[in-house]
């Protein structure tokens, strides 16, 4: 379904989009930050199309300016792999379920993933945890209002992930200067000990959420399919739409 009503309306104003983008500089009104590991940076195949902009959406570039979004999301991560390994992410889903419930609001999308990483790679401290700050330190006036978190594929078994995944969330709120910052985390595929640690997150830590991924299917046995993708997108969506109190 989302895949529907961002493609009908991309092709309807994906070129006036980009003209008024390029005319106006036009900047976010509510910013979300896209980090983890390769789910999020997106492994499933591109499709015609997804070179179309994302009404109402825009991405944060490599030089720190905002351009229309278009897929692959990730392609201008600090610390992310080949560029050919960029491609549908749960991005496109959960910004296509914000703008349809938030129609009269731009929504800015900074997508900083890199696949096969482990929890304690986020740590404050280590690279991608460090250059992604500088990313968002270098954006004037930049308030980030939520994170969308995929990572856990590396730490399936891990007892200690909840505890390690805090860190990461107290790391950002202390960093950003915002306490309650709103931080979803999304399952991974199949029945992973990873998943009933990531349920109890709501109940560990405020303003906090989780995207299930019941249902879901995948291209391997790890990486989630084009449609599975957009679905967890808009799961994503409905989490931090409940959390920001829309």
């Amino acid at each position: 379904m989302c895949r529907l009503v961002c493609s009908l309306f991309a092709f309807a104003f994906g070129l006036v989009a980009v003209s008024s983008f390029a005319q106006d500089k036009v900047t976010p009104d509510r910013v979300f930050l896209l980090i983890g590991q390769s789910n999020m940076a997106g492994r499933a195949a591109l499709e015609k199309g997804d070179d179309q902009p994302i009404p109402h959406v825009l991405l944060l570039d490599d030089h720190g300016q905002w351009i229309p979004a278009t897929s692959p999301l990730n392609r201008f991560a600090t610390d992310r792999k080949e560029l050919s390994m960029q491609r549908i992410s749960p991005g496109v889903g959960f910004a296509c379920g914000l703008t349809k419930r938030l129609p009269d609001t731009t929504v800015g999308l900074i997508s900083n993933a890199r696949g096969g990483t482990s929890v304690e790679e986020w740590q404050k401290g280590r690279p991608l945890y460090d250059n992604t700050l500088k990313r968002l330190q270098a954006v004037e006036r930049l308030k980030v209002d939520g994170v969308i978190w995929h990572q856990g594929e590396a730490n399936r078994d891990d007892p200690k992930y909840l505890d390690k995944l805090q860190r990461v969330i107290e790391s950002l709120r202390a960093d950003l200067n915002s306490p309650n910052l709103p931080f979803v985390a999304g399952e991974i595929y199949g029945e992973a000990p990873v998943n009933g640690l990531l349920r109890q997150l709501p109940e560990t830590v405020p303003a906090t959420g989780v995207a299930s991924a019941a249902g879901l299917t995948v291209i391997d046995k790890v990486h989630f399919d084009r449609k599975s993708q957009l679905t967890l997108g808009e799961r994503y969506a409905e989490q931090m739409l409940e959390l920001i109190g829309k």
